[in-house]
């Protein structure tokens, strides 16, 4: 019953810890969509500006070659209602805003998308780490038709990986999904891109994007020393048993 007690406790303290971890070394800026330049709910210029209608994201670069593209940085408090910048639709299908509140950006895979981009540093050539975002599909307001095989491509140095691709039906929305990908850092800086696309024609479809999050796959040193001070009380503890059998 003691063995089990201790293993129990360091799955706990470990687990705590890598949570602790976790939270404490995301690599990218504004993975939130929260810090704006120039107001929220608005579509993003390429570079800071104060035009009225337009806004970038602190950390964030979105560019079509030209401009910001079709992409926006929206409220979630108001983005399925006539005062949002695009009016998502929202009736009798479920629409939710994403876990975290707040912003989100959005990108309409079939007309000027933009490339939402951040360099991210402090990277260990040969080490892996874990990107995680949420990410969901939806229809503007006036708009009718089914969307297919919508997804974000997304480019991490030299290496590209796709999400899981999203469909809705006339006015529908997909709820929210969490993707997972792993990459090795082959740079100790390279950039970080996220691009909507769509493998078929649609009705304005908009993906939305909230709370990237790029970790270090290898747990820090301080879980590793919680892991093996477990162990080291478990081998103590079979030790200690097994001598007072004899």
């Amino acid at each position: 019953m003691r063995i089990k007690s201790i293993l129990l406790s360091v799955a706990t303290v470990a687990a705590l810890g890598a949570g602790t971890a976790h939270a404490a070394t995301n690599l990218v800026v504004n993975g939130n969509f929260d810090t704006v330049t120039n107001g929220t709910n608005k579509q993003l210029a390429s570079s800071v500006t104060t035009a009225a209608d337009r806004t970038t994201l602190a950390g964030w670069t979105s560019s079509n070659g030209n401009d910001g593209g079709y992409n926006f940085v929206l409220d979630s408090a108001l983005a399925n209602t006539s005062s949002s910048a695009i009016w998502l639709r929202s009736e009798s299908n479920g629409y939710a805003t994403s876990a975290n509140g707040g912003n989100f950006f959005a990108s309409d895979a079939l007309y000027y998308p933009g490339t939402l981009s951040q360099t991210i540093s402090g990277l260990t050539v040969g080490s892996a780490y874990t990107l995680t975002f949420d990410y969901a599909l939806a229809q503007q307001v006036g708009f009718t038709g089914a969307n297919s095989d919508n997804y974000w491509e997304v480019v991490f140095g030299d290496a590209t990986r796709n999400a899981s691709s999203l469909s809705i039906a006339n006015g529908g929305f997909s709820g929210w999904s969490t993707a997972t990908m792993t990459f090795t850092a082959t740079s100790v800086s390279q950039a970080l891109s996220f691009l909507a696309q769509s493998a078929s024609p649609g009705a304005p479809p908009f993906l939305l994007l909230d709370s990237v999050s790029l970790v270090s796959a290898v747990p820090e040193p301080s879980t590793w020393g919680m892991l093996l001070g477990g162990l080291g009380l478990l081998g103590f503890a079979a030790r200690r048993r097994a001598t007072q059998k004899f």
